[in-house]
């Protein structure tokens, strides 16, 4: 179980930081870690709702950034605190310093998104125990989920789609390279989100907003 869990930690690692492509020397998936910052940033990834707890400072950026990338102000601001670090004000620390970088990624691994709620390790090594919500949503134990956690709608609850096959074949490929194997990875509603529902659904469009 230890070696499947560093195995789906560097699975998802691997393919967020991958620079691969299908003709790379060594196939696509042998190319993560070879990133450690969004290459280009969409937004700037600043959310007032956040403004007392976690402001944005002037001339800061939020972009992803490390080994399991970091978005938002309240996210770095939440990782600062836990490692101690003032990542609020100076976001650049975790591209500038490798240990820093993986230190977040765990942190994010081992640390629920919201109260109440498992961290990708719990769902992955079995701690976590299922509501009748959970079963009504097909969330089942293990790699799925830990998708399900870390990316929400990204990769999850669309069927079978190319960014959540690209994690899934990572972590095959990260298995293999530890020489676990990959029959150990369960069947495919474990390894698979296609079907679940969301731990956290994105909110619905208010209606003022709509309407304006």
């Amino acid at each position: 179980m230890q070696m499947k869990e560093i195995a789906a930690f560097f699975g998802h690692v691997g393919a967020k930081t991958s620079c691969g492509y299908g003709v790379a020397t060594g196939g696509p998936l042998a190319w993560g870690l070879c990133y450690n910052k969004e290459m280009s940033p969409s937004q700037s990834y600043c959310d007032d709702f956040y403004k007392f707890e976690y402001p944005c400072t002037p001339g800061a950026e939020y972009y992803g950034r490390g080994a399991l990338p970091i978005y938002w102000n309240y996210n770095y601001g939440a990782a600062g605190e836990a490692l101690k670090v003032d990542l609020l004000n100076h976001p650049e620390y975790i591209e500038q310093n490798a240990t820093l970088a993986f230190q977040a990624a765990i942190w994010r691994w081992m640390t629920p998104v919201k109260e109440g709620q498992p961290s990708p390790h719990d769902v992955f090594v079995g701690n976590w125990k299922l509501t009748k919500n959970d079963t009504l949503a097909k969330r089942v134990p293990g790699f799925g989920a830990t998708m399900n956690l870390l990316y929400g709608e990204l990769t999850c609850g669309k069927g079978d789609i190319d960014p959540m096959n690209v994690v899934i074949s990572h972590y095959l490929y990260y298995i293999d390279l530890l020489g676990v194997g990959r029959e150990q990875a369960g069947p495919n509603e474990v390894l698979s989100c296609a079907e679940q529902g969301l731990f956290n659904p994105p909110a619905p469009p208010s209606t003022t907003a709509a309407a304006s």
